[in-house]
């Protein structure tokens, strides 16, 4: 091994590892894998060499605490083994998702605005004003209370957003507009 890639293993924070393996069991559903059990850790190495970046050990021991935290679930039925995220580790997963969430801008801008409308209960006040901080977060612009603006393409993450919210059509809803009427302070504001 480089000394380059050496130091590598050592700058990565063992949060990396855990983000990685709770996002590819997220994705993934759950994971089957052909087990004998002195050849589970081969066989996982093998299978899924993603987590090659990482030493060895730090992938096991990292698999070994996630199942001890209660965030996956490792089952041994015949010579199958079974791993998938348990409620509370689709929780984490959905979190670190959540907080990794950015919107990328594309080179030319499409001259499409992107309006964000919500109404979300007094009862939900703590997902309100999450959800709030999130966009403020990610770039939108409120135009009005429970009225933000974006220039780009933000679908998938809205949606993302309201499924992590629990937000129904009725409370939150994505416009996209060719017109919002006078944008010079939006284009001033995003830079297009």
């Amino acid at each position: 091994m480089g000394l380059a890639k050496y130091k590598y293993y050592f700058r990565k924070p063992r949060s990396a590892i855990v983000k990685d393996i709770l996002y590819w069991l997220l994705m993934a559903g759950a994971v089957y894998l052909a087990a004998g059990s002195p050849c589970f850790a081969r066989n996982l190495w093998r299978e899924y060499r993603r987590f090659k970046k990482y030493p060895k050990k730090r992938v096991f021991d990292t698999f070994y605490n996630l199942k001890r935290q209660g965030l996956i679930d490792i089952k041994k039925q015949g010579a199958q083994i079974y791993i998938s995220l348990t409620e509370e580790g689709r929780k984490k997963a959905g979190f670190l998702q959540i907080n990794d969430l950015k919107i990328n801008q594309p080179k030319n801008w499409d001259k499409k605005w992107r309006l964000v409308i919500f109404d979300i209960a007094q009862l939900k006040k703590v997902y309100r004003e999450a959800f709030r901080g999130k966009l403020k977060e990610l770039g939108f612009y409120p135009l009005q209370k429970s009225v933000w603006v974006h220039p780009f393409d933000c679908g998938a993450e809205i949606e993302l957003l309201k499924d992590f919210f629990g937000l129904s059509d009725n409370e939150l809803r994505l416009i996209v507009a060719e017109e919002i009427g006078n944008d010079k302070k939006m284009r001033d504001i995003f830079k297009i």
